[in-house]
């Protein structure tokens, strides 16, 4: 039998001050679960945890290409709360770069591009799984994007380092069983500023071009990221898409 109640239960979710991550965190907190959001200064972090429902919730610093800092933040939410059952991969950036401009997708940039966007996700299982695991009953949830299976995002490094968060559900999925579960929510275009650079009309195009003739909003995400917690309690290794059929196209 299924419960929504994540009472008792604490997730942390690196990128918790964007858009999707914080919207995880409120519907997180909905449900009973005390949340760490993190958030690369201790003020955006603080404004965001004050906009979660009213529990023992937590703000944190720490930086997704730091794995010092994701380590030191592991340990802080450990011994704050004795546990740590959920861990949200939200963090990430990008830039838009046409895919056939292959000299402006520079070598700093594209090692940019996967410390954040992949060894950062990876880094914070590291560093939180022996919390995770001493649950018994662990969870990871990476946020990825369609990008990494149609090969049309950003720029090119972005789809790369997304469809790398596939492949790593499926490796961690089969390697971290059965104490811990990972899954990814691969999402489509949602309605956030995390593209810099991005036409306005970008999300009416794109909502034409969706099968269900609109685009995501971060509530849309934090709902199948929750339900990983909840209702998939029989998944681990595969990527949830949320994406209204826009792959489709």
């Amino acid at each position: 039998m299924t419960t929504n109640s994540l009472s008792g239960k604490v997730a942390v979710i690196l990128g918790g001050t964007g858009g999707i991550g914080l919207a995880a965190g409120k519907a997180f907190a909905s449900i009973g679960a005390s949340v760490v959001l993190t958030g690369r200064n201790a003020d955006s972090a603080s404004q965001a945890a004050v906009a979660l429902p009213a529990g023992n919730h937590l703000a944190a610093v720490a930086e997704i290409g730091d794995s010092a800092s994701l380590r030191a933040l592991a340990e802080d939410v450990q011994r704050h709360y004795g546990r740590v059952d959920i861990l949200v991969n939200t963090a990430g950036f990008t830039r838009l770069i046409p895919h056939a401009d292959l000299e402006a997708l520079s070598d700093a940039l594209i090692d940019e591009l996967f410390a954040v966007n992949w060894r950062g996700q990876f880094a914070a299982i590291r560093a939180f799984a022996p919390h995770l695991r001493a649950r018994r009953d662990g969870l990871v949830v990476n946020v990825g994007s369609i990008a990494g299976r149609t090969g049309q995002g950003s720029n090119v490094a972005y789809c790369a380092a997304k469809a790398g968060l596939d492949v790593m559900a499926v490796s961690l999925g089969r390697a971290l069983a059965p104490e811990i579960r990972v899954l990814n929510v691969s999402p489509g275009a949602v309605g956030t500023a995390f593209v810099p650079g991005r036409s306005s009309d970008f999300n009416e195009r794109a909502a034409k071009s969706t099968p269900l003739k609109r685009i995501g909003q971060a509530e849309d995400v934090a709902d199948a990221i929750v339900a990983c917690a909840t209702s998939l309690r029989f998944a681990t290794g595969t990527t949830i898409v949320v994406d209204g059929g826009r792959q489709l196209g």
